[in-house]
């Protein structure tokens, strides 16, 4: 991502405009190592401003933030079968420190479930020690194959949070309010509405007896799978003997949760939300907010500009003033179009003469000139129906994009299309039928959406459950 160019058509190459995007808007740049990304500091307030809105969340629920190792023993990831099978591919292992093979082999962290199992089994002892919910926020490494900035690299940055609790109904209500808090933030603060539901047997968690998933469909009709939520049920806590004494003074395994999402969320927030001229950003995770752009980038003008930045962070939004003398005025507006700035403020002779100002809003172009007052004392309202607009294009594009198959041969005709999307229909969670699904046509399920009764699409028998299907990322 070294060398800047011009940004090409997003309804052309895809993957080109996305990876340009990312560079001329400074989100990101590749790492030194295979499959590594660098966040930059504007990709990184973005997420700055996802992990306060959770965080606040996760508090509020009595989630206490922790940190715990990066390498983990080997034999900690085989004690729990399907964990091993589900990540082993994905390892990266240490062998060697200090100039010297270790005794015991070191996995890099793909996720905390056994380190933090580990823990669990030495802090609790009674029922009073219940629940522990914990979260933390870190970087983990998978080994992928193939790589993309932010959709998919060998370390990202997220937040996983991890629970035990005294029965099977405490750790379900967690599993649930963890969705829950994504779905909020999702669609009011990333402005995407997005299908939920259960996974399927042969797509769930490694370790898992439920995962619960949040499913975004991005323009190219590819679905993006956002956020997971896990009931791990007992099998980590039968693994680490993680036990308690109950009320009636038996010994009893603990219940389990752990949820996630990740940096990957920007990524679909790039490719949802940007259009042929860059990144279009919702208001509420917009590192600036506002742009402000002097048309001579001295005297009057900048005062203005500086003044008018001023009283507008007093109303609560993130200002910047661009003025610099080096960039001509075209090169500023192509420069904050493509960071996805949602409000563009022009200052000229005109607007300083007559207190007003001419706005431009990111998300359709709009262009309006009002005076300076009225903006000022309006601006949230004015962020407020962008972020709405964004969401309600978000939900438009989903729901549109959403068909019905009675059949297997509607499924395959449907799949075909150029505008291929979410595909609903009946079936019975069959891990043998959904590896030939995805064989034949690369989509998997994304998740069971409901529960009503109707024919398989695949095997014409008697089934329960509507379920979405969807090429993926």
């Amino acid at each position: 991502m070294n060398e800047k160019k011009l940004l090409p058509k997003k309804t052309g190459d895809l993957s080109d405009w996305y990876t340009t995007v990312i560079q001329l808007a400074e989100l990101a740049d590749y790492g030194p190592s295979k499959g590594s990304m660098i966040i930059r500091p504007y990709g990184y307030a973005i997420w700055e401003l996802a992990q306060a809105a959770l965080d606040e969340r996760f508090k509020a629920y009595g989630i206490q933030n922790a940190y715990f190792p990066l390498l983990i023993p080997m034999s900690f990831i085989q004690k729990e079968k399907s964990h091993v099978e589900g990540f082993a591919p994905e390892l990266a292992v240490v062998t060697h420190g200090g100039g010297e093979k270790l005794e015991e082999a070191l996995f890099v962290r793909p996720t905390s479930e056994t380190v933090i199992n580990d823990s669990f089994s030495k802090w609790v002892q009674s029922w009073r020690d219940l629940p522990m919910q914990l979260n933390q926020w870190c970087s983990v490494v998978r080994w992928e194959k193939r790589t993309m900035p932010f959709l998919r690299t060998s370390e990202f940055l997220w937040q996983e949070g991890h629970t035990i609790h005294a029965t099977h109904q405490e750790a379900q209500a967690t599993q649930k309010w963890a969705m829950d808090t994504y779905q909020d933030v999702y669609e009011n603060f990333y402005a995407l509405y997005g299908m939920r539901g259960n996974k399927s047997a042969s797509e769930r968690f490694a370790g898992a007896d439920d995962t619960l998933t949040m499913e975004h469909l991005m323009p190219s009709g590819k679905a993006l799978q956002s956020s997971t939520s896990h009931d791990l049920g007992q099998n980590f806590a039968k693994a680490f003997e993680t036990k308690f004494q109950n009320k009636d003074g038996e010994e009893s395994y603990v219940w389990q949760t752990s949820w996630g999402l990740s940096t990957r969320s920007i990524g679909g927030l790039i490719l949802a939300h940007g259009d042929d001229n860059g990144l279009r950003l919702p208001p509420k995770l917009a590192p600036v907010q506002v742009i402000i752009i002097p048309v001579v980038p001295e005297g009057e003008l900048k005062d203005y500009a500086h003044t008018l930045a001023q009283e507008l962070r007093t109303k609560g939004a993130r200002v910047q003033v661009d003025d610099r003398d080096d960039e001509r005025m075209g090169f500023k507006i192509n420069k904050w179009e493509v960071k996805g700035v949602p409000l563009r403020i022009e200052i000229g002779k005109r607007e300083v003469e007559g207190g007003q100002v001419t706005v431009v809003r990111r998300w359709d172009g709009q262009k309006d000139s009002i005076s300076r007052d009225e903006f000022v004392q309006g601006i949230q309202a004015r962020l407020d129906d962008i972020q709405h607009m964004m969401f309600e294009g978000s939900k438009k594009l989903t729901q549109e994009r959403t068909r019905k198959a009675a059949n297997y041969d509607e499924f395959k005709q449907l799949m075909a299309q150029s505008d291929k999307g979410f595909i609903e229909v009946c079936w019975n969670d069959d891990p043998e039928v959904e590896a030939k699904i995805k064989l034949d046509t690369k989509a998997t399920s994304r998740c069971r959406i409901g529960d009503g009764e109707g024919i398989d699409f695949y095997t014409g028998k008697p089934a329960k459950g509507t379920w979405i299907f969807a090429r993926s990322y």
